[in-house]
């Protein structure tokens, strides 16, 4: 999977998660212009169904962050 920066990241109801900050090994950091309480938070690319374009799809539904 080419996950690159700034790719908008959408769970599998296709809701808004994130941005792509950047990737760390195996986990996707993303960036805290989007998060609530303002901190990266991260995650794990075994949760990733697939790429599409400027998109990075969960496999499922919005995880639990801040």
């Amino acid at each position: 999977m080419d996950i690159r920066e700034h790719m908008e990241v959408i769970d599998a109801a296709g809701n808004h998660i994130g941005t792509v900050d950047k990737v760390e090994g195996e986990r996707i950091k993303l960036t805290r212009k989007d998060s609530r309480d303002g901190q990266h938070h991260y995650i794990e690319k075994s949760h990733v169904a697939g790429v599409d374009g400027n998109k990075v799809q969960l496999s499922q539904k919005a995880p639990s962050l801040p």
